[in-house]
């Protein structure tokens, strides 16, 4: 009964057009926000920064193959290492490190969390807006959209520009930030593809909203399948792995074929159920 608009009036094509139209959910991510920036900092750690919320947030943003090439081509991008291993250069923000052993749990932290609000609040408006929605016409039929006065080539173009600056960032805040350190062929090596992959198809192909979705469950997933297994019912540690590769495998199957677009997607239905109960319509 709490989740419904009734007595919330728009007066403006704006207002109707708003990212959260809905009060309930401005004042949801107002509050998260403020969480995620004024508490997570006060009670985190080492474990909590580098095992969850550091993967979390980098995943919220996403690339492989061309780097491997790279870093095969030009040794530049690792300094020429015989060894191959690259390491982040000290770097401070507003006097703080959030790179290098100097770098405070909480910094990272906020440093990451930063961009990846910034960042999200842009892919919001780009696919709000008329760049996001010629995509949007591309990626369900390009001769439909091409009829209807959509540039094929400019639209994938500026899709391939806008998406590569974006897992350019992650990138650079998965090395710098959370590794700090890596030689560069593990580092983004096929299995993290995978993941990558899975986490899309989880969260959701084309949301904003699946994207962090995704991230959550497939950082907070083996955690939670290791506590439960291996602490809780004394599993051991390779049935647990062997389990959760077996539980993602039937969880992937089921979003493939019950509902392809993902955690995503349901949250929209849910949200949908909540704003008409208990009426059916």
């Amino acid at each position: 009964m709490i989740y419904r608009e009734t007595g919330q009036l728009k007066s403006s094509y704006a207002a109707d057009q708003a990212i959260f139209p809905i009060a309930q959910d401005r004042w949801l991510m107002l509050g998260l926000l403020l969480v995620a920036f004024l508490v997570v900092p006060w009670l985190i750690d080492d474990y909590w920064v580098n095992a969850i919320l550091l993967p979390f947030l980098v995943y919220a943003l996403a690339a492989q193959f061309f780097l491997v090439w790279l870093f095969n081509k030009v040794g530049w991008f690792y300094n020429y290492d015989a060894s191959g291993q690259i390491t982040a250069p000290p770097v401070s923000a507003l006097g703080q490190p959030v790179t290098g052993a100097g770098a405070s749990p909480a910094a990272k932290y906020l440093f990451c969390l930063t961009f990846v609000c910034l960042f999200a609040l842009v892919a919001k408006n780009l696919l709000r807006h008329r760049i996001g929605r010629s995509w949007m016409a591309i990626r369900d039929m390009d001769i439909a959209a091409e009829i209807i006065g959509v540039r094929p080539l400019g639209a994938k173009l500026s899709a391939f520009a806008v998406s590569s600056f974006y897992v350019g960032m992650a990138g650079a805040l998965y090395f710098a930030v959370w590794l700090g350190s890596a030689e560069p062929l593990e580092a983004f090596g096929i299995d993290r593809s995978f993941l990558v992959l899975f986490m899309i198809i989880i969260g959701g192909l084309g949301s904003v909203l699946g994207a962090f979705l995704g991230a959550a469950f497939m950082v907070l997933l083996p955690i939670l399948l290791e506590t439960v297994l291996v602490d809780g019912l004394g599993v051991a540690v390779a049935t647990a792995k062997h389990t959760e590769t077996l539980l993602l495998g039937l969880l992937i199957i089921f979003f493939l074929i019950v509902e392809p677009h993902g955690l995503a997607r349901l949250w929209q239905m849910l949200k949908e159920k909540l704003r008409l109960w208990p009426f059916p319509y």
